[in-house]
């Protein structure tokens, strides 16, 4: 890999008139509630209203519960999204995520760190620290220091960052600039870092378009900033309000009947799921006589999706809609 200098601090995205291929990447750490499954279909409309492609991921580098990624893809096949190709697991990908670090060190663009979570803690809490962004703690350490301290505990990997700041462009949010800091690649066990796996897995998959929840834009520019370093553009990104519960929180397991068994357990049926999330769009059809109606399979709300604009205020999801779930508009 040769050494690509970063001129700009603003991103190099994949242009709109790109190909489109979208992907949607859970981590099988439990079952999909309604909020993952409505993301989701974001990410399928986006992709296949454009006639492009979309890919799957399994994230499942940590937090794997037994039999989760396979409930995951049976619920959104049985919602009908669909992708092309086969699922890429990320645990298959290991040797090309280290070798990518290899090269990086190679370079002169990582090196290791031996802070704990404890500590950066409270460097980050001090006077005048970025909110969040590690503070290089461990950026010089002289080799005499390096090794005293890994007798103590293994060192994760950082990226040794070349800039304090990136912009991103968002489809919802717009311009967006976040710290870049000295983030980690490798974790102390080897595993790699959520933002070193996704880049190089989105880069494997040819992905041009991200379609998430709004949660992860904080964290997009350090994405950007890796692909750019690596010499590849990043995606275009449309970071998408969370589903929440009554409270006004993000939507969680504790709050209920959310996943797809938990709902149909509740006697509702696939396609009144499907209309409940469509209404939260809100997508509408609308029939000869006049009146609307909410798609109740994937495939209609892919038909009226170009004509309608989703709403970028978040859904709440109240327990009683459950209960009370209908097709009709």
């Amino acid at each position: 890999m040769e050494r690509v200098i970063i001129s700009s601090s603003v991103a190099h995205q994949f242009p709109s008139d790109a190909p489109v291929v979208g992907r949607y990447a859970p981590s099988p750490s439990g079952d999909l509630h309604l909020g993952n499954l409505r993301t989701a279909l974001w990410a399928w409309l986006e992709a296949r209203s454009s006639e492009g492609k979309f890919v799957m991921r399994v994230e499942d580098l940590d937090r794997v519960k037994k039999g989760a990624a396979e409930r995951q893809l049976a619920d959104l096949q049985a919602l009908g999204i669909d992708w092309d190709g086969e699922v890429l697991y990320q645990s298959t990908r290991i040797a090309a995520y280290q070798q990518v670090v290899k090269e990086l060190t190679a370079q002169g663009l990582t090196y290791e760190c031996f802070c704990t979570r404890k500590e950066i803690q409270s460097a980050t809490s001090a006077p005048h620290a970025a909110p969040g962004a590690y503070p290089g703690t461990c950026r010089n350490l002289s080799e005499d220091e390096r090794s005293r301290r890994r007798q103590d505990r293994p060192g994760a990997i950082r990226l040794r960052a070349q800039m304090r700041e990136f912009t991103v462009v968002d489809d919802i949010a717009g311009e967006f600039t976040s710290d870049v800091d000295d983030f980690v690649l490798l974790r102390n066990d080897g595993t790699a870092a959520y933002n070193l796996a996704s880049v190089l897995d989105d880069r494997y998959q040819g992905v041009t378009q991200i379609v998430r929840g709004d949660d992860l834009l904080s964290s997009t520019p350090r994405q950007a900033y890796l692909a750019n370093l690596l010499g590849f553009p990043a995606p275009r990104y449309r970071h998408v309000p969370l589903a929440l519960n009554g409270k006004g929180d993000r939507l969680a397991k504790r709050d209920g009947a959310v996943t797809l068994a938990e709902i149909r357990d509740r006697g509702v049926k696939d396609a009144e799921v499907l209309a409940l999330i469509a209404a939260s769009f809100p997508l509408k059809n609308i029939e000869s006589d006049g009146t609307a109606r909410f798609p109740s399979s994937a495939a209609e709300m892919l038909d009226v999706y170009q004509d309608s604009q989703p709403s970028n205020t978040p859904w709440t999801v109240q327990d009683e809609i459950l209960k009370g779930v209908t097709i009709g508009g």
